[in-house]
């Protein structure tokens, strides 16, 4: 049953992208690398807000599968539509972790604003300034597709709204302070999530 495989897809991702990268950055760095984010943010700001619509999303994930596996009809029952979808999350997951691979000992989750980091600009940050969010969209929208109902596309646009904020509010104007002309050279230079748009 398709909505069995994208449970165990998520698992899969949550496994890699969370859980093995933590434990690949604490045994490379001593630090797991995680920052305070959502719980370290002020109650209403953009941080806190994108932190909670992550978590809605993540729940959105998981929801889904649930919902169809006991009776919730999906907007499609296209094999081809779910198939592709399999491919598309599987695809996004590798990336995803190579994205964060490529990063090395500068790979965070949240943002410290007393921490200085280096700037990343080169693997997967040569092709967009932000390949682990962009890919952890792709690995949605497949998630999306194996289960198309509308659980699974409200979790899609969540995260998606909750990576914009993450990025314009959070993370770029942090870079922008912390590496001022250097990060503004590669916002000119390198698209914010797909090649070639966004740039600044």
């Amino acid at each position: 049953m398709i909505a069995v495989a994208a449970l165990i897809m998520f698992v899969v991702m949550f496994l890699v992208v969370f859980v093995l990268r933590i434990v690949v950055q604490k045994r490379r760095t001593g630090d797991s690398g995680v920052r305070a984010g959502v719980l370290g943010s002020s109650i209403g700001s953009l941080e806190w807000f994108a932190g909670w619509l992550l978590v809605l999303a993540l729940l959105a994930a998981v929801a889904a599968p649930i919902a169809e596996i006991i009776g919730l009809e999906p907007i499609t029952s296209s094999s081809w539509i779910r198939g592709a979808g399999t491919v598309v999350a599987a695809l996004g997951i590798a990336v995803t972790f190579v994205a964060q691979i490529s990063m090395g000992s500068e790979w965070r989750i949240g943002v410290d604003p007393e921490e200085r980091t280096g700037l990343v600009t080169d693997g997967a940050f040569e092709i967009v300034r932000n390949p682990i969010f962009s890919s952890l969209l792709l690995s949605a929208a497949g998630l999306a597709l194996m289960v198309p109902n509308p659980i699974s596309l409200v979790g899609l646009v969540l995260l998606t709204v909750a990576i914009e904020l993450q990025v314009r509010c959070v993370e770029e104007p942090h870079l922008r302070r912390l590496h001022g002309p250097a990060y503004a050279t590669y916002e000119a230079r390198v698209g914010r999530f797909v090649p070639g748009l966004g740039r600044l």
